[in-house]
């Protein structure tokens, strides 16, 4: 295992913060709870103008790079070709960005926003309840993966860095304090927030998975166990695919593709909503990028609804975490492609895909609400159920237990290409270095498989609320904001050397 190699304080220390959490919660579910909500308020609603302006500076910025003499720039060799085609490449790249999150917020998230009262204030349901999932989940979000995967593309295939670790990126701005103290400290905050964001998403989802469960085979036991049941088994072929490399990352996202692409079509061609949902969706996209800067930076600061601290501050909270793991995936697979290709490449295949899965799933299930076929706002305000809801959704769809066993295997695909690109990340994190060819060592690699997995089970344990769910990511973010603003900044200046070169 080359033990010299191993990093023992960025493997460790992690590994202690997660096994004292899980207890935590598993003993003190309820004042856990009570903590992180706290937390979650402080962060928020004190520091929310700060995630704002790096969400906004950042997503200008990735225009910038990609308009600029920095989009000329080979991730790789001067005559280097790609190594993937575009679908491949492409496919990989928009499976690890958004694991299966993105099937449960598709079909839900216009409730939320249609019982919040800043909806109201707006105008009506119609207008704006479409909008927001299309805002929170598009350009911005992007833009953090991307900026941060050319600068990671950068620093592995043109610098030719040994170090896959965040510190390692800020070494333009850090010089020899990138060994030191301060580097320890950046790839510390960043195994946390990579912790912080596996533990949100696969608690959020993946009960949905547990209600198919018991929906398609009509167990009773309740979703809290079912859902521990699915993510340790799920978790075996999570490691399965990951120890068989990129190859076997490839494949899964191609049939992940295909059937999250055929979900969407078949939800549009037979689900009898389809001229709603296009001219819906039209309408939405117009409004979304007409009100784009105003969405961006508004902060409510009267607090008559707290809607930017309830839901835009922690879009870009969370999609702040994310960024750990996901855009050094994005920058390894993006070699032989420019920093042009790779951020406007993303745009297209990373938000275009995202979008259409909003407009499709989110479209069909407002179309019936609006028109008083269904009234799925009434299910979700009964009892707060987001799963049940969504599986009264379906239910509306015909052949209603071939969707659901589609739906089923489309999430755990999303969270196999994800949760692999995670875990050989954080694999990564466990090395002083790694050199072009090497691999994290497979007990490495197994031991962030189960280490990644144990929070969420802890979470979803504890009965977490969605709001709770979404302080972890908070938290986690605030520091690590800062970390990618010299991240980027410590690209600029490094690119800017290699041109001037």
């Amino acid at each position: 295992m080359k033990e010299k190699k191993i990093d023992w304080m960025i493997t460790l220390v992690p590994l202690v913060l997660v096994v004292g959490l899980s207890i935590l919660f598993f003993l003190l579910p309820e004042q856990s709870n009570q903590v992180l909500s706290q937390i979650r308020f402080f962060f928020g609603d004190t520091f929310g103008v700060y995630y704002l302006l790096i969400g906004l500076g950042i997503f200008l910025l990735s225009i910038y790079i990609a308009a600029s003499r920095y989009g000329t720039i080979v991730l790789g060799a001067p005559d280097e070709k790609p190594k993937y085609s575009f679908f491949a490449w492409g496919s990989m790249m928009f499976t690890c960005g958004l694991a299966a999150d993105i099937l449960f917020y598709s079909f839900s998230e216009w409730v939320l926003y249609a019982v919040d009262p800043h909806i109201a204030e707006l105008g009506s349901m119609q207008e704006w309840a479409g909008v927001f999932p299309l805002f929170h989940w598009s350009f911005i979000p992007w833009g953090f993966y991307l900026v941060l995967a050319v600068a990671f593309g950068f620093m592995l295939h043109v610098r030719k860095r040994e170090r896959q670790k965040y510190s390692e990126a800020c070494r333009p701005l850090l010089g020899k304090y990138t060994d030191g103290l301060a580097g320890r400290i950046i790839d510390l905050l960043a195994v946390f927030a990579l912790l912080a964001g596996t533990a949100t998403t696969f608690s959020v989802a993946t009960p949905l998975m547990a209600g198919i469960v018991s929906e398609l085979f009509h167990v009773e036991i309740s979703r809290t166990v079912i859902t521990i049941i699915i993510l340790l088994i799920t978790c075996v072929i999570y490691t399965y695919s990951l120890l068989h490399g990129f190859k076997g990352i490839s494949v899964l996202a191609k049939a992940c593709i295909y059937l999250f692409f055929g979900l969407l079509a078949y939800v549009l061609l037979f689900g009898g909503e389809g001229r709603y949902i296009i001219e819906t969706g039209l309408t939405s996209l117009g409004k979304m990028v007409g009100n784009f800067l105003e969405l961006s930076t508004y902060t409510d600061p009267l607090r008559t609804t707290n809607f930017p601290q309830n839901w835009t501050i922690y879009y870009w909270a969370y999609w702040m975490v994310w960024c750990v793991a996901a855009p050094f995936f994005i920058g390894s697979i993006s070699r032989g492609r420019t920093v042009r290709q790779t951020i406007l490449g993303g745009y297209v295949f990373g938000v275009g895909s995202t979008l259409t899965s909003f407009i499709v799933l989110g479209n069909y299930s407002m179309g019936l609400q609006v028109t008083k076929a269904a009234d799925f706002i009434a299910i979700y305000q009964a009892d707060g159920d987001l799963y049940g809801m969504i599986i009264a959704m379906i239910k509306t769809l015909p052949c209603t237990p071939l969707v659901l066993l589609v739906l089923l295997v489309t999430m755990i695909a999303f969270y196999a290409t994800s949760f692999d690109s995670i875990a050989l990340t954080a694999s990564c994190y466990s090395y002083h270095r790694l050199g072009k060819e090497e691999k994290p060592h497979r007990m490495i690699q197994l031991m962030w498989c189960i280490m990644l997995i144990v929070l969420p089970i802890a979470l979803v344990f504890s009965e977490s609320s969605m709001s709770n769910l979404q302080s972890v990511s908070i938290v986690a973010a605030f520091p690590i904001g800062a970390v990618l603003v010299m991240i980027a900044a410590s690209f600029l200046k490094d690119a800017k050397a290699y041109l001037n070169k």
